[in-house]
């Protein structure tokens, strides 16, 4: 009679452990799904598409009068150095330099975007 019921315990857990272990499935068994999942997948992303780049409207007035300011600079810059070579080092001609630099800078940025 022991025997009986005991071969019936066994035989009961044999049936009912893969059902158990079935239902409890890790990140790693198939059929496994991330908690917050299902939460996820209501709300889908929309992206909205990037603004098309602005054009950028030149201002002719504006970079000829730059280029007139260029130029201008430019033609004084030999006759300082005949200056400093005499050793006379004008008062502004690092910033006449830095001016140079600033507007050909400008004005290729402006050009050449």
């Amino acid at each position: 009679m022991r025997r009986r019921l005991l071969l019936l315990c066994l035989a009961g857990i044999v049936v009912v452990t893969p059902s158990i272990c079935a239902r409890s499935q890790g990140p790693g068994s198939p059929g496994f799904e991330a908690p917050g999942k299902r939460e996820i997948a209501k709300y889908p992303l929309e992206l909205d598409r990037p603004a098309p780049p602005s054009r950028k409207t030149l201002d002719p007035v504006k970079l000829h009068a730059e280029a007139n300011e260029l130029a201008d600079l430019a033609r004084s810059v030999p006759s300082d150095i005949d200056q400093i070579s005499q050793g006379k080092l004008p008062k502004d001609f690092s910033d006449k330099l830095k001016r140079i630099e600033k507007l050909s800078k400008h004005l290729r940025g402006e050009l050449n975007p």
